[in-house]
């Protein structure tokens, strides 16, 4: 579902920027900066589900959009420094995967280019990333799962779905700090 949502505005600000640009050339390839804290290695099941998103769409990389990556490798200072390549390159739109150690940094690199966060599971306002979740304002727009908010209530949905419910067992990844948090 995920997938889907963040497909749905990636899209659609592929098609303002298409709209815009139609009128005055001929067909231009997007090119996307996609901009994450993590390796190739772990993040290629992300960045395929991105492009089969895409191309679901009608993007399809190589005809009618590039993507850029960039591998923050876990360095915070990394991660700022590869920001600012991809707006020396001028990308089109800068995709986002991580939370505000990713978003903060291409924030601080740009004002123009819009922002695209997915994956995120901060909340983006309470972050200081958007003015709200209704009117982001900026150029920084996205999903986010905001998990550690919704995670009694997923419980709680659960209980009145399943009412004879009596043990729940969670699994998850302690070495990933975010669900860490959400699962307490």
């Amino acid at each position: 579902m995920h997938k889907h949502v963040f497909c749905l505005a990636l899209s659609a600000m592929l098609f303002a920027l298409c709209a815009s640009a139609e009128a005055q050339q001929p067909k231009k390839v997007f090119r996307i900066g996609y901009l994450t804290s993590g390796n190739p290695a772990t993040e290629s099941a992300r960045a395929e589900a991105v492009r089969l998103a895409l191309r679901e769409q009608g993007y399809i990389e190589g005809q009618n959009i590039a993507i850029v990556y960039r591998y923050g490798e876990q360095k915070d200072d990394r991660t700022r420094e590869l920001a600012g390549e991809l707006v020396a390159l001028q990308v089109d739109i800068i995709l986002v995967a991580g939370g505000s150690t990713v978003i903060r940094p291409a924030m601080n690199a740009t004002k123009t280019i819009p922002i695209v966060m997915v994956g995120s599971p901060i909340d983006p306002v309470e972050a200081g990333l958007v003015n709200s979740l209704a009117r982001p304002g900026g150029n920084v727009t996205g999903i986010t799962s905001l998990s550690r908010e919704l995670g009694g209530k997923r419980l709680e949905l659960l209980k009145e779905a399943v009412p004879k419910l009596a043990h729940v067992a969670v699994l998850y990844d302690p070495r990933a700090t975010g669900t860490t948090r959400e699962l307490k």
